[in-house]
């Protein structure tokens, strides 16, 4: 499958004329775009070059599996770029770097890669082609390290993957929060109440920043600025004085109040599980009634979020994606991940992707356009 390379930093490596059949996995949680990238691999790969593409089921837990693979050809990806979610399934349950294993009736955590390793040889797979966010990148750097030629294509709503300025799923995230927004508007001022939206994004606020600016909202609250609870209820009560009878909040799931925590639906677990975030939404809009004694209500959006077609602008980046992803495979370019830098499509290595977390600036040009258009943030300064 590979041929050892003399720089250390490239792993495994394979000449590009000698490439027959790459691999292709979607890890973490869907999101629009994922089948649109699919389907730019597998056209540019099999039309464009000749190669075989083979499909891996479940994202990473497919390589832990016998048989978990299809071959795909360009008829089974036809009209592929207007469906969410993914043809190939994907998993974010299990964790090849600290993964659960039974060993004597107890579960143990183990890193699992050389599995993955062999599997990938079994398969003969000259190059494999992963599809994520930071955890699926992380894995992928680390098979990387061990003499897998690797090629990663960015995914998450969360847009919180370094060196790329946008992540594919984020535009149609955002779109549907906004349509949220724009919905509750009319139900939150016909009966004069305040209507907390909680959206995902984890440790980041991308969705709510650009949904909250873009969908009118009154109130943006996100991780990169503890709030003060003060501060929103004052801020609401003023709006209430000079008219506005209703007020519309966006929360990130992973914002929280100065000096608190972030809420969990389910707290972290061992072996460096994440918990999931989630009830922030509720906790603020029970906390706004109490302050300013008008009815609020919540909508958590969930799912939605990562659910339907991918906008126009999610189609056109994944479909790019996947074509430069072969391309960077012909080029030899292996541990690289493609990246969007303005308008142009780019690449870098993924360990410099996988680094730290793109978070939003709090002092930025977006944060201060919706201070400027009177949204409070809840600062406590």
């Amino acid at each position: 499958m590979t041929v050892k390379g003399k720089n250390k930093d490239i792993g495994g490596y394979i000449a590009p004329e000698r490439i027959k059949r790459i691999g292709i996995l979607t890890g973490g949680g869907d999101c629009p775009g994922l089948n649109a990238v699919i389907r730019g691999v597998v056209r540019a790969a099999t039309l464009e070059r000749g190669w075989e593409v083979y499909g891996i089921l479940d994202g990473f837990d497919g390589l832990l599996r016998k048989n978990a693979f299809r071959k795909l050809e360009s008829k089974d990806v036809r009209g592929l770029q207007v469906r969410g979610g993914t043809i190939l399934g994907t998993s974010n349950r299990g964790n090849p770097l600290n993964y659960p294993v039974m060993v004597r009736g107890k579960t143990v955590y183990r890193d699992v890669t050389n599995d993955i390793v062999r599997q990938i040889k079994r398969l003969k797979l000259d190059v494999l082609v992963t599809v994520g966010g930071d955890g699926t990148m992380k894995i992928t750097q680390a098979i990387y390290e061990k003499g897998v030629p690797v090629v990663g294509v960015p995914k998450t709503i969360d847009n919180d993957l370094g060196v790329t300025d946008v992540t594919f799923g984020f535009n149609s995230a955002v779109a549907c929060s906004t349509d949220a927004l724009d919905k509750l508007h009319t139900t939150a001022e016909s009966h004069h109440r305040v209507l907390v939206v909680e959206v995902m994004g984890r440790d980041c606020g991308w969705i709510a920043l650009e949904a909250g600016v873009a969908g009118g909202a009154d109130v943006i609250l996100i991780p990169e600025i503890p709030f003060d609870l003060e501060k929103v209820s004052a801020h609401i009560k003023r709006r209430k004085q000079t008219g506005s009878r209703f007020s519309i909040v966006i929360v990130a799931e992973g914002a929280f109040a100065k000096g608190g925590k972030k809420i969990y639906e389910k707290e972290p677990q061992p072996g460096g599980i994440p918990g999931r975030l989630g009830g922030i939404g509720r906790w603020v809009a029970n906390e706004i009634s109490k302050r300013t004694n008008i009815e609020s209500r919540v909508v958590v959006l969930g799912h939605l979020q990562r659910g339907g077609s991918p906008t126009t602008f999610d189609r056109i980046l994944a479909t790019r994606f996947g074509v430069e992803a072969v391309n960077l495979i012909a080029d030899g370019k292996f541990g690289q991940m493609v990246c969007l830098k303005g308008r142009q499509i780019k690449s870098a290595l993924i360990k410099s992707a996988v680094k730290k977390l793109k978070h939003v600036d709090p002092n930025g040009q977006v944060v201060q356009t919706a201070e400027a258009l009177g949204i409070s943030f809840g600062r406590s300064d």
